[in-house]
């Protein structure tokens, strides 16, 4: 079968690395896919190939003319410009929310509304599109205070204001100058929750859900989370806060009554569903944000660990049968770290020449996102160049093979943090044994 995969970035390339490795799959087509997806020459990564197509409509007449036969969307933007509509009413299989569906992500207003109308625990908020009234709001509510962009804005539309200063500024940002364009016509203004973050993914068909393995990103740019947000600097899998008994609650608390919420209010939530979670020191899990894809870093160490057939699994969930079908992982630890261009995340310079990269191993895998190929020679070309990804009996193992790996990569330019997986390292001494898995 050959299966299309929409995006080009490193989560695309780990889940076309992913798919590859089906014995049912002849080709994976990554479109438009970045360096990596370009490069492979033996074993399963042979059947990848890149496809330089970006448009909704021009990718369903390739998917149609090319007998492909289904497609997996990996980025947030097809998904809300209707990528999956267009897919259905041409009779093509596609794994993804349909574009009000995906309003879960690209409204942060549309989500708070849906939260509160189905009892979903989140921060309390407010949405403002005039910047006297948000100022005056943040006044009254004080500080630390949580300032985001309504729309869909690259991972870089939040702002954790610690100060009166940071939030007015944030806001006139936004609301005044126009810095994130048309996603900051409005905010969302909520409160500050503090606790640790967790990532939480599943798979939806509709009706029932398949959870992924937990996980944790790393949003903040430099060590000790200081530093501007990015997209993510890093991620590890699973997440020892998420104990089986948080898990459950996530479950029955946030996961199966957004499933269940959306029914009722007649839209059918089919794809991947991740809630970024802020877990508090009593074990009570609340929502950050729902993203309606997986996650970039998250993916990455979540498809080293999967042992199933990922082809199999997104059948099952399109075919609407994920109570069917469970997935099997690697009990080991997987812990991914991005190494980023030089000025990212504000203004990434693109063009430098990777020099130098660490050859892949079952236990270690380099994931490209910002490269491409120009003139036969590999050259970053975005904010988050690589994810190197490695596994590890316990998340320092883990964290030690990344490392190591991480040395051997050269472009000019490259930062990475050199922290990355320190809180489920500070949740128990080296030497303890590590914990089950909680998925």
């Amino acid at each position: 079968m050959k299966v299309l995969v929409v995006g080009s970035g490193g989560r695309e390339h780990a889940l076309a690395w992913r798919l590859a490795r089906s014995a049912r799959v002849t080709t994976v087509l990554v479109a438009p896919g970045n360096g990596g997806t370009a490069r492979g020459t033996t074993g399963p990564s042979a059947r990848i190939r890149n496809v330089e197509i970006t448009d909704v409509t021009g990718l369903a007449e390739f998917a149609a003319a090319n007998e492909v036969g289904l497609t997996v969307v990996g980025p947030e933007a097809p998904l809300a410009a209707g990528i999956v509509d267009v897919f259905r009413s041409r009779g093509l299989r596609i794994f993804g929310p349909t574009q009000a569906a995906a309003q879960l992500e690209s409204s942060k207003d549309f989500a708070k509304r849906f939260m509160k109308r189905h009892g979903i625990p989140t921060a309390d908020y407010e949405t403002f599109s005039d910047a006297t009234a948000a100022r005056d709001y943040v006044s009254r509510r004080g500080a630390p205070v949580v300032i985001k962009a309504d729309g869909l804005a690259a991972g870089k539309g939040v702002v954790v204001a610690q100060t009166l200063a940071e939030a007015h500024d944030a806001i006139d940002a936004m609301l005044v100058d126009n810095r994130m364009g048309e996603a900051g016509a409005r905010v969302v203004i909520e409160d500050f929750l503090d606790g640790e973050e967790a990532s939480f993914i599943v798979m939806s068909d509709g009706q029932h859900v398949l959870a992924l393995a937990s996980s944790q990103d790393h949003k903040r740019l430099r060590d000790g989370d200081q530093g501007p947000n990015t997209g993510g600097m890093g991620a590890y899998s699973p997440a020892p806060i998420v104990t089986p008994t948080i898990h459950a609650r996530v479950l029955r608390e946030i996961i199966l009554p957004t499933v269940q919420g959306m029914a009722a209010d007649g839209i059918e939530y089919t794809g991947f569903l991740y809630a970024g979670l802020m877990i508090d020191s009593k074990g009570n899990p609340r929502t950050l944000e729902f993203n309606c894809r997986m996650g970039d870093p998250e993916t990455q160490p979540i498809m080293l660990r999967l042992r199933s057939d990922l082809l199999d699994l997104l059948e099952h969930a399109i075919d609407g049968q994920l109570d069917r079908t469970e997935a099997d992982w690697d009990r080991r630890t997987a812990l991914g770290v991005v190494l980023a261009a030089a000025g990212y995340p504000e203004a990434p310079r693109k063009g430098d020449p990777l020099i130098a990269l660490p050859a892949d191993s079952e236990d270690c895998v380099v994931f490209h996102a910002g490269t491409q190929f120009v003139d036969g020679q590999l050259l970053t070309s975005g904010g988050r160049v690589l994810t190197v990804t490695a596994l590890g009996d316990s998340v320092r193992a883990a964290q030690r093979r990344a490392y190591d790996a991480v040395a051997q990569v050269r472009f000019a330019g490259q930062q990475y943090r050199t922290d990355i997986g320190h809180r489920a390292i500070s949740r128990r001494p080296p030497s303890a044994p590590p914990a089950p898995p909680s998925e």
